[in-house]
């Protein structure tokens, strides 16, 4: 039987990487009609994420995966914007990926090129599919809010002509059911240097897509998908999420980390987690050390290096605790807390232990969140997080304020011990209605994957749509 290939260009970084793949899982378990091929661009230094696509293809044998060759990395000069530089990298692979297309897809006998599914930072690659005469889709690995976000810029810029200033008023953006505040705006719309410019130029290109493909689900951001719903000029909206990666990351501290929760009483930890590339100087520390040491909470906190202000710096990992923790805090809390550096973040979020989270608002590690049922305090870092931190207190009630408008870029700005106590025990309050509509949420997550589903029509129309196109 021949079938249907679609050619997937995940972007080089582990968490578009792995939504990307768990749809691809997705989609090829519900229907046997189609199959995949995944070109994987590496990033210009070694990486954890050459290991995860390793053990991705021995796990995977129905997904074909294809390295392309490396290529220069782009002028130090770009270095200052990792949008910018991401951009550029990523373009530089376009003969790679029409090559490996032709040499191994269009060669194939058994398989037809159904289309081309593209990360948000590979639009580029739309020009191939043009070439080839097929549809391109593109994967977006954050909030349909976001998205509205990203399509928003051209509009803006057709009119302003410039980026982003942090002193420009409250901006109305069709998405977000409030005015949103200038502070709370992704760092890179502030950007001279490329940043602004890049994703400006992705925003523009999303309309040439055949098919927008969100990770996100109908209940969690009504607003926004009707927003773009409404778009007519906009290809078709496709929720199919939350996509998450349920298979355990086993790492060496993971034994004695869930032997800890196992411990703890029933929904009495707080966990704190910036994701892989948050982290924070000693002063900052100290800070959060404090309102914890405060609260008299339980807490396991994953304590991470800061990501290097030069990003092509590769990140360094505290290995010592009590040389960089406030002197005889690990003592005092030993008891109540367990420090660690990684932690495996969904099994964490999915242990009964867990009644809170200070999060970084990752659009992933919200999914994590909102499908186990535990409130997020936020605590944005870097790429699009204070919008989607702004999102989910302000738009979709869902979520306690601790920090909307911090950013990693500022290490000087502090977030002060009382602050963060004060969001603690606001998170951590069993009265709190918005622990009630998280645990909603995360019901209606799960629902919205079953039969019947919102995002399971949806999935089932992108398959259909997606079919139709080749007959």
């Amino acid at each position: 039987m021949k079938t249907e290939e679609l050619v997937f260009v995940p972007a080089p970084g582990r968490g578009h990487m792995v939504s990307m793949m768990e749809f691809a899982k997705r989609l090829l378990e519900r229907d046997e009609r189609i199959s995949i091929t995944v070109l994987v661009i590496r990033l210009p230094t070694p990486s954890k994420l050459e290991s995860y696509v390793e053990e991705l293809a021995a796990a995977n044998s129905n997904i074909r995966f294809i390295d392309l060759p490396s290529v220069d990395r782009p002028s130090p000069e770009l270095s200052s914007s990792i949008e910018k530089f991401a951009s550029v990298y990523i373009e530089k692979h376009k003969p790679l990926v029409q090559d490996a297309i032709i040499n191994h897809v269009l060669s194939q006998p058994s398989t037809h090129l159904a289309g081309l599914v593209i990360d948000l930072f590979c639009t580029s690659m739309i020009d191939i599919a043009n070439k080839l005469g097929v549809p391109s889709y593109v994967f977006f690995t954050s909030s349909a809010a976001f998205l509205g976000l990203m399509l928003y810029l051209p509009v803006r810029h057709s009119l302003k002509g410039t980026e982003f200033s942090i002193s420009d008023p409250d901006s109305i953006i069709p998405a977000y059911t409030h005015p949103v505040p200038s502070r709370v705006l992704p760092s890179f719309l502030f950007d001279e240097t490329g940043g602004y410019e890049s994703m400006l130029y992705h925003g523009t290109r999303f309309r040439e897509a055949k098919g927008l493909i969100i990770n996100t689900f109908a209940e969690l951001e009504p607003h926004a998908i009707k927003s773009l719903e409404s778009d007519k000029e906009l290809a078709s909206i496709y929720t199919i999420g939350p996509v998450l990666n349920f298979e355990l990351d086993k790492n060496p501290d993971f034994e004695k980390i869930i032997k800890w929760l196992d411990d703890q009483p029933s929904s009495s930890v707080l966990f704190l987690c910036f994701g892989s590339l948050g982290g924070f100087e000693p002063p900052q520390l100290a800070e959060i050390a404090a309102a914890l040491e405060r609260s008299g909470y339980r807490f396991l906190w994953s304590v991470r290096a800061p990501m290097p202000r030069d990003f092509r710096t590769r990140q360094i990992e505290y290995t010592n605790f009590s040389e960089i923790l406030p002197e005889g805090f690990l003592e005092r809390t030993k008891d109540k807390g367990l420090v660690c550096g990684w932690a495996p973040q969904l099994d964490v979020l999915a242990h009964e232990a867990v009644g809170g989270f200070v999060s970084h608002c990752g659009w992933n590690s919200i999914l994590e969140s909102l499908w186990n049922g535990v409130p997020i305090a936020t605590w944005p870092v870097y790429a699009e997080q204070q919008s989607s931190a702004f999102q989910l207190v302000k738009d979709l009630e869902l979520a306690v304020e601790l920090t909307l408008d911090y950013r990693f870029k500022n290490p000087d700005k502090l977030v002060p011990a009382k602050e963060i106590e004060k969001a603690i025990r606001c998170l951590m309050d069993s009265e709190n209605p918005v622990r009630r509509r998280v645990k909603d949420i995360g019901k209606r997550a799960r629902e919205a994957l079953m039969d019947g589903g919102s995002s399971f029509i949806s999935l089932g129309r992108f398959i259909e749509d997606l079919l139709a196109i080749q007959k």
